[in-house]
């Protein structure tokens, strides 16, 4: 069984940092792409960033470019988002989620999904 779960949202007061974890099973992590995702109240889901593990590419949005790291882990099986310099605009819940299918920012691109972890301003 295929499953993704998230881990490390928080309350975070603006220029804080919070790291995000997304551990994988079920599947080869080695083949596939993994994407972070996030979802304000009222707006659409957003691609944040995504890494292709098999050639370690990694794209980001440009709201968070030099503020956040997407990374795999040394158990190889988990994925991370360094998120440094918080906005309260970063508040939103954050999703990982995986394709075999490559890099890719849209949400109908991927077809496994973790059940969110929430990030919230404290300000």
């Amino acid at each position: 069984e295929v499953q993704l779960v998230e881990s490390g949202g928080g309350l975070v007061r603006p220029g804080g940092s919070l790291r995000l974890s997304c551990a994988t099973s079920g599947f080869t992590v080695d083949d596939y792409a993994i994407a972070w995702f996030r979802q304000a109240p009222g707006k659409e889901r957003e691609g944040v960033s995504c890494i292709s593990v098999p050639d370690d590419v990694r794209y980001y949005t440009d709201s968070v470019k030099d503020r956040f790291t997407i990374s795999r882990g040394d158990a190889k099986n988990t994925v991370y988002l360094q998120m440094n310099s918080l906005k309260p605009e970063d508040t939103a819940v954050y999703y990982c989620a995986a394709t075999p299918l490559g890099l890719g920012t849209s949400p109908t691109f991927y077809n496994y999904w973790g059940q969110g972890t929430q990030v919230t301003d404290s300000s």
